[in-house]
């Protein structure tokens, strides 16, 4: 079964997202602005997710998970809790 870990950072704005992913693009801490940001508790832990398999998170995460490259964050990705900010950190096939 294809696993992943990834971490990620929830905040209630497009615009908000798109604001702190263009910090990060420019330097900025993930795990950090996940701290001063993300409305998710995992922001305490830098938005670190765990280790989770296809289908344990919302359609429109796990989409992306199980896409995107290692390593480069993507988003805003739009979910029933609001926009996230997505890093995959490691996948397994």
């Amino acid at each position: 079964m294809v696993r992943a870990t990834a971490r990620h950072l929830l905040v209630d704005s497009e615009e908000k997202c798109n604001d702190i992913k263009q910090q990060i693009t420019d330097g900025a801490d993930f795990a950090e602005m996940a701290k001063q940001h993300s409305s998710c508790p995992s922001g305490r832990n830098g938005g670190e997710l765990g280790e989770f398999g296809r289908g344990q998170m919302v359609k429109e995460f796990d989409e992306v998970v199980f896409s995107a490259p290692v390593n480069t964050v993507q988003g805003p990705v739009k979910t029933q809790f609001g926009y996230h900010l997505l890093e995959v950190t490691s996948r397994t096939e």
